[in-house]
């Protein structure tokens, strides 16, 4: 009868751990699970604001770039700029003057005259200075010797003095006289209209001669100043130096019709926007035009802080523009010695 008794024995100890089993609490274990999930939940919104922010950045990039007029360049640094064949030379640079055009409906010879003879003085003085300069200086030369005949008879020391603010005013003094006589005595106090005339008279060059004859006779013609050069040559749309050489290589990409139109489109531009040092790539309207953009400042908002001259709120060259200029919101330039507000 003993053996019964021990295995109710066994069966009571049994019983116990059975009911250990509970014990080992493997609901705490599945409720671990949650924390997973929360964590998991973290991380993907940490991802999920990770990868957002960056496309709000880049929203914020791609709104600045639709703005500027460079945007399209900016895919085509100058490294990238693949050599292009003459057709398509001719194609793009008809299309940077027409652009240009568009920009500066109004561009015009931006030295003050009112004769080809005040013309060709001035021309011939805004040498190593700027328009601007010769504009607040002319108008008391012009005042005091109003022609040719004039300036010839002129005392050397008193046109020095008036042309002093021009700079190598005892060079330029040489010159104004000397054409002044050349005239005199070669054309009868008139100022020719050929060429092979203008540049026999002391200090006339072939850029001088193309300016008065482009603005003074209607005659199509080149200037290349130092504006023209630089700018045809970033363009690439030739890689000549010499004035003379330019002059050919840009005359032969458009009708001759065009070239005075070009000249003032291409100068104005070099003066107002695309500058020596720091060109205003940002806001230029022919950047993705242009093999040489980011040579400057890409962003529109500091490029902006670049632009001169009417395109900056500044006065332009002339005291007296064309009224072309004041229509499109121009400002005349303040007289010698005046302080402009700007």
């Amino acid at each position: 009868m003993a053996a019964p008794a021990k295995r109710t024995a066994s069966a009571k100890k049994a019983a116990p751990a059975k009911t250990a089993a509970p014990a080992k609490k493997a609901a705490p274990a599945k409720t671990a699970a949650p924390a997973k999930t929360v964590l998991a939940k973290d991380a993907t919104a940490k991802s999920a604001a990770a990868q957002t922010a960056p496309k709000k950045a880049t929203a914020k990039k791609a709104a600045a770039k639709k703005a500027a007029a460079g945007r399209a360049a900016a895919e085509k640094p100058v490294a990238a700029w693949k050599p292009e064949s003459r057709t398509a030379l001719v194609r793009r640079a008809r299309r940077i003057d027409r652009e240009l055009a568009e920009v500066y409906p109004y561009a015009h010879p931006e030295l003050d005259f009112e004769n080809p003879f005040q013309l060709l003085v001035a021309t011939v003085l805004s040498a190593q200075t700027t328009d601007l300069r010769v504009n607040q200086t002319t108008p008391t030369l012009f005042a005091k010797y109003p022609t040719p005949e004039e300036l010839a008879e002129a005392n050397p020391e008193e046109v020095e003095e008036i042309l002093r603010p021009c700079g190598f005013f005892r060079a330029k003094t040489k010159s104004v006289i000397g054409l002044s006589k050349g005239l005199v005595e070669s054309f009868g106090g008139e100022v020719p209209g050929r060429l092979e005339d203008l540049v026999k008279l002391p200090g006339v060059g072939r850029k001088t001669a193309f300016v008065v004859l482009g603005n003074a006779f209607g005659r199509p013609g080149i200037t290349v100043d130092t504006h023209f050069q630089r700018l045809v040559r970033r363009w690439r749309w030739t890689e000549e130096t010499e004035p003379d050489k330019i002059e050919a290589a840009v005359g032969a990409l458009f009708p001759k019709s065009e070239w005075t139109d070009l000249s003032h489109h291409v100068i104005w531009h070099g003066r107002r926007m695309c500058h020596a040092r720091k060109p205003a790539c940002g806001v230029c309207p022919i950047a993705p035009l242009c093999p040489a953009y980011g040579e400057g400042e890409t962003d529109p908002e500091k490029a902006k802080k670049l632009l001169k001259y009417e395109k900056g709120g500044f006065p332009g060259q002339r005291l007296k523009p064309p009224q072309a200029y004041l229509d499109a919101g121009g400002r005349p330039a303040p007289p010698l010695g005046a302080v402009s507000g700007t």
